[in-house]
């Protein structure tokens, strides 16, 4: 299967540079609808045939366009939400930020077993997040779109990747509705096909001053 993973678009948390992972957060801002809206003519030929989202009302807004577009209805799964941010929620001093940061990079390093602190381990993020692909693979699409998060898509598409190393991600930046494609299964392997860090539709969508700490390199 083909497997679009793409970002939210801009909140008010990604311009102020705030670590906001609770549920079901904030929407987006008038940029964030903007990207949301380039979407549709971005993806037009690109045969997606379901359309899935978080359950955060971010990444539901940013859908809405190009299922409409589209004619489809977009699923809600859980696991695609963003990596818990538990005693740094709401934050956005330096100390907060580096705990987040240190602890996701640590999982793409190996070392699944640390708790985000007051969430969860890497071994249950990617637990969950693999469900959820699991269960966009059970749909039968050949081509399939998600709109998740900017840690999370990064650590897990990685990850999953056979032809990257885990820690590809950290290095590698994903705007509001960058996208990240990935092709294959869990049978036979995960292959990163392109990584756009960039948003769809042009640099007059990309806000350079924003804050975002979990789309910028880690």
């Amino acid at each position: 299967m083909r497997l679009l993973l793409i970002r939210h678009g801009q909140t008010p948390a990604n311009v102020h540079g705030i670590l906001d992972a609770a549920v079901p957060g904030p929407g987006l801002t008038e940029l964030g609808q903007r990207q949301a809206d380039a979407l549709p003519a971005a993806l037009a030929d690109r045969g997606i045939e379901r359309l899935f989202t978080s359950t955060m009302v971010r990444t539901q807004v940013t859908a809405a366009p190009l299922a409409a577009a589209l004619g489809i209805e977009p699923v809600v799964l859980p696991g695609l939400r963003e990596i818990e941010a538990g005693d740094t929620q709401g934050k956005s001093d330096k100390v907060s930020v580096q705990t987040y940061i240190a602890t996701v990079h640590g999982w793409s390093q190996g070392d699944r077993s640390t708790r985000m602190p007051g969430a969860e381990s890497g071994d249950e993020f990617f637990a969950r997040y693999a469900d959820a692909v699991r269960q966009i693979i059970a749909t039968g699409a050949e081509v399939a779109a998600a709109v998740s998060h900017g840690a999370a898509i990064r650590t897990w598409a990685s990850a999953a990747a056979q032809n990257t190393p885990d820690e590809f991600g950290t290095r590698r930046n994903l705007e509001n509705t960058g996208i990240v494609e990935l092709e294959g299964s869990f049978d036979d392997g995960w292959r990163l096909v392109d990584w756009a860090g960039e948003p769809v539709g042009g640099d007059d969508l990309v806000d350079r001053s924003a804050q975002d700490p979990t789309g910028e390199r880690f």
